[in-house]
């Protein structure tokens, strides 16, 4: 935990150093104080991602995309669900791209941010690994599962167990379910919720773990292939996204980035990147 706290808290000493050396420039990038009027190629859009798969997307649109649209892109890496939104609302980033419609629906209202889901990208998959078992009906009697400990995706990994009966929800309960919904449990689980961010790392300690889709890209497991069970894609609610602040919706710079990113280029990307672990979105 300490060292997760570390690099989160070294990757925003890092974001504010960089916004501290520069000029009076919000984060979409109009001029500094006093001088004449930017152009728009001049213009900034600094935008914070995961790195798996949202900054490698967002590299392959400042890559291969964005000068033919005039769009000149910054990405900042973080390594947490948090900080993307608190700098997005302080307005040190201009743009996000890391989280699900829930997930930020959850945050604006616990934290009072004021944050527009614009437009999702991609499915990452939440699914089951492990490394003590290699199928589903394996699981131990008494054993420990890991799970994401926020709420959505807390919600949304007892469904995925209750999809596949491991065990019972209560009633119409859906994803908005925690431990106290759990109505029937036959193999007695116990569930342990971690960030999301040490889920694949407690693989060693635990008999299972839920597990977000960019953390297991990252921690070198396919989706795809690796996972004991994994969600299906059809009726999904849970594609990631663009996300900005309230009232920035038709920034130039921003309508540029969500409109490549909808676009056939990043879908077949992602389809021959990730091959079925991510999934476009549109």
């Amino acid at each position: 935990m300490r060292k997760f706290i570390g690099i989160a808290s070294a990757v925003t000493a890092l974001v504010v150093s960089l916004a501290a050396c520069g000029s009076s420039t919000p984060a979409t990038g109009a001029g500094a104080a006093g001088s004449k009027e930017s152009s728009p190629a001049a213009e900034v859009l600094k935008v914070g991602a995961s790195p798996v798969p949202h900054a490698q997307i967002l590299k392959f649109v400042k890559d291969k995309l964005a000068a033919k649209e005039g769009l000149n892109l910054e990405i900042v890496e973080f390594t947490d669900y948090v900080q993307p939104n608190v700098q997005l609302s302080e307005g040190r980033l201009g743009a996000n791209f890391f989280q699900h419609k829930p997930y930020l629906d959850d945050f604006n209202a616990s934290k009072g941010t004021k944050l527009v889901f614009l437009q999702p990208v991609h499915l990452e998959p939440l699914g089951l690994y492990s490394k003590k078992i290699g199928k589903l009906a394996d699981l131990p009697q008494n054993g420990t599962v890991a799970v994401p400990n926020d709420a959505t995706n807390l919600g949304r990994a007892l469904k995925l167990l209750a999809d596949n009966g491991v065990i019972t929800l209560k009633e119409g309960v859906g994803t908005a379910a925690t431990e106290r919904d759990v109505t029937a449990n036959p193999k007695g689980l116990k569930f342990q919720p971690l960030e999301a961010a040490q889920l694949p790392r407690s693989l060693e300690d635990v008999d299972a773990a839920v597990i977000n889709g960019n953390y297991a890209l990252e921690a070198g497991l396919n989706p795809a292939q690796n996972a004991l069970v994994l969600e299906k894609a059809q009726g999904n609610p849970y594609a990631n996204g663009l996300v900005v602040a309230e009232g920035h919706e038709k920034d130039p710079q921003v309508v540029k980035l969500a409109k490549l990113l909808a676009g056939p280029e990043v879908k077949q990307f992602i389809e021959q990147t990730y091959k079925g672990a991510v999934i476009p979105a549109n």
